[in-house]
């Protein structure tokens, strides 16, 4: 069932949105090499939980997330569960997802970090990745239509050769982690769901270097990639409104 949000809504997920951005900005900061994701998912929780929040992640799902944040290298796509033994290395690309709970409301956001130096090919899937993301963005206005975006989205990544993955998508957001609608990084433009001011979503490409296939990992969460190439991974949540989308997850 589509949920509407108000301003007074909207408003309460922004102020979760801020927690989510913080962590992704103190977190993102101590991303180097010989860091464990294990180390960083507690930092993160500690930043959620100082905020009088709880992380959106913890215990979702079955089997239950056992983890504050997704912490995903290289050829993970998402839902990597943070480790101890899980020590960053000089090259590497991390994705952290991440979610807080605020007064009654959710908000989500991802970035794709670099460990260290990177070659050019992963910065540039970082960049284009990001920019897949702001083209979906600029579609986001009221009486577009949910193709609209996903269509900008793929459009762009595909204009650089890369995979788009198609089994996970971007969704609502709001009382619930995910609600209605959902919202495919692909798909044709002048198709789906008419945008309306107070749709509240979260729109998060994942993009591949080489083709868009996934698997699942026997942990029953981790996705990778199917030919093991690097994955980057890039969300905002963001309430429609009649002057134009806001994003909710920004400082």
């Amino acid at each position: 069932m589509l949920k509407l949000k108000t301003p007074e809504e909207i408003a309460r997920i922004r102020n979760a949105g801020r927690i989510v951005a913080t962590v992704l900005d103190q977190v993102g900061q101590m991303v180097r090499p010989g860091i464990s994701t294990l180390a960083l998912d507690a930092a993160a929780e500690a930043i959620i939980r100082q905020a009088g929040a709880t992380p959106s992640f913890k215990g979702y799902g079955d089997p239950p997330f056992p983890a504050s944040i997704c912490a995903s290298i290289d050829d993970e796509v998402v839902h990597g569960i943070p480790n101890a033994n899980r020590v960053l290395r000089e090259g590497q690309i991390i994705s952290i997802d991440v979610g807080a709970y605020l007064e009654g409301f959710h908000a989500d956001a991802a970035r794709t970090f670099p460990v260290g130096t990177i070659t050019q090919a992963k910065a540039d899937l970082i960049r284009v990745t990001e920019e897949s993301f702001w083209a979906g963005f600029a579609q986001a206005v009221v009486g577009n239509r949910i193709g609209d975006i996903s269509a900008a989205v793929q459009a762009k990544a595909e204009a650089h050769a890369y995979g788009v993955v198609q089994e996970l998508t971007g969704h609502g957001v709001g009382r619930h982690l995910h609600e209605d609608p959902d919202l495919p990084n692909f798909g044709h433009a002048g198709r789906g769901l008419r945008l309306e001011a107070g749709l509240v979503l979260a729109m998060e490409p994942m993009v591949n270097q080489g083709t868009r296939q996934v698997a699942i990992k026997e942990d029953g969460w981790t996705i990778v990639t199917k030919d093991h190439k690097p994955s980057a991974h890039y969300e905002n949540t963001f309430a429609i409104t009649a002057d134009g989308p806001i994003i909710l997850t920004a400082l």
